[in-house]
């Protein structure tokens, strides 16, 4: 690693010490085993796999369906599991 420079741990970091990157900058979905997979068809448009998402990771497209980033995405499944009509999926990332 001549040349570069490494990013300090936490331990190193001061009390208050602000963040060097944002979340938006730190892809952190390339980790998860699952990934959540939506039925459209059954998809209600009730939003509420974009509220309950820890991460973000899901938005609410112009036509009121969501959509995963998976950039970010850390498959929880909690949007699964709080979906009223169950049209989310966890599946393996392949």
């Amino acid at each position: 690693m001549t040349g570069q420079k490494s990013a300090p741990g936490w331990r190193e970091l001061p009390h208050g010490a602000v963040p060097y990157k944002s979340s938006r900058e730190y892809k952190t979905g390339d980790w998860g085993v699952l990934k959540p997979k939506i039925d459209f068809g059954r998809c209600t448009k009730c939003t509420l796999c974009h509220f309950y998402c820890p991460e973000g990771a899901i938005r609410m497209r112009g036509d009121g369906y969501p959509e995963v980033d998976y950039d970010f995405c850390k498959g929880c499944g909690i949007c699964a599991a709080e979906c009223p009509v169950k049209c989310i999926e966890m599946v393996r990332r392949g």
